[in-house]
């Protein structure tokens, strides 16, 4: 059984029926993200032309398996990440508080589309469709991808600068608007702060941006789990995601080089920090420019 929910111009179901009156204080509901499997609601609402997004825990998703507290204790543990790692590049947090039954974080809204809405675009269809927002995405010059990864990768500079490891990263926690080609990254709930020592053996995130230790109980998660991060990133939005042939990349072959190997399954192979893969990055983008012009 499901409980059908309708807020002003959304309709969504949730395993029980839960109380949202909450939400009319903060706006109009104009779109509802309830597909998720954290435990998270998420909601765009918009009050005297000015939008935000709404992410609330408490309620029971229709895809979440846990308790409702679970959720609630993980979103406000995530608190102090947005907190601490406010950036340009990240969503911006303005709010949180307290309710009776739940817990609510208020952001800035961003005209952006994730590129990976996987319950609307599931593989093939994130591939293939062309309304798809990764299929958009790609379609793109390999100008404004590279200058969006250089925005990932400017981001996870300063996360190292931190004192932070990203955890459950992925092309889900990407948003792009494609009007104005502008990157900004959202859902970094799972950041974890050093020194992290991986205690479940899989952790939370997507396979095809995970290093080999993300995968071994006991391992460190540090800087070089971060540099496979980030070349992992490179083949999922220039190359061929786990496909990691020459063939599949459409940038140089500089570029090439470093993002393969960012992505060296044993980690002193890889570069030391995301700083020194970045730097190796840019210096390559520099080389293929000077090519350019001679």
């Amino acid at each position: 059984m499901s409980s059908l929910i309708s807020l002003d111009h959304v309709t969504f179901s949730l395993k029980e029926p839960h109380d949202f009156a909450w939400l009319q204080a903060l706006g109009e509901v104009f779109t509802v993200f309830a597909e998720q499997d954290s435990g998270n609601l998420s909601f765009g609402v918009e009050k005297n032309g000015l939008k935000h997004f709404i992410k609330y825990a408490g309620a029971r998703p229709i895809h979440f398996s846990g308790e409702p507290q679970e959720a609630i204790t993980r979103l406000k543990d995530a608190i102090p990440i947005y907190e601490n790692l406010r950036h340009s590049h990240l969503v911006n947090l303005v709010d949180h508080f307290q309710l009776e039954n739940g817990y609510v974080l208020v952001f800035d809204w961003f005209e952006g589309e994730g590129l990976h809405p996987h319950w609307k675009f599931p593989p093939p269809l994130k591939y293939e469709d062309p309304d798809s927002p990764f299929f958009r995405f790609r379609q793109l010059s390999i100008e404004y991808r590279l200058e969006a990864l250089r925005d990932i990768f400017d981001f996870h500079v300063h996360v190292e600068e931190k004192e932070y490891v990203a955890v459950d990263f992925y092309d889900g926690s990407l948003l792009y608007d494609f009007t104005n080609q502008r990157m900004r990254i959202c859902d970094i709930d799972l950041y974890q702060q050093k020194p992290y020592i991986n205690t479940m053996g899989r952790l939370w995130g997507s396979s095809r941006f995970m290093s080999p230790e993300e995968f071994t109980a006991g391992a460190e998660i540090d800087e070089k789990t971060n540099v496979f991060l980030m070349g992992a990133t490179a083949f999922a939005l220039v190359g061929g995601e786990l496909d990691r042939s020459i063939q599949k990349w459409e940038a140089s072959q500089a570029l090439y080089e470093v993002a393969m190997k960012a992505v060296e399954k044993e980690r002193d192979d890889r570069y030391a920090s995301v700083k020194e893969f970045v730097q190796a990055w840019e210096e390559a983008l520099g080389s293929e420019k000077n090519n350019e012009k001679t």
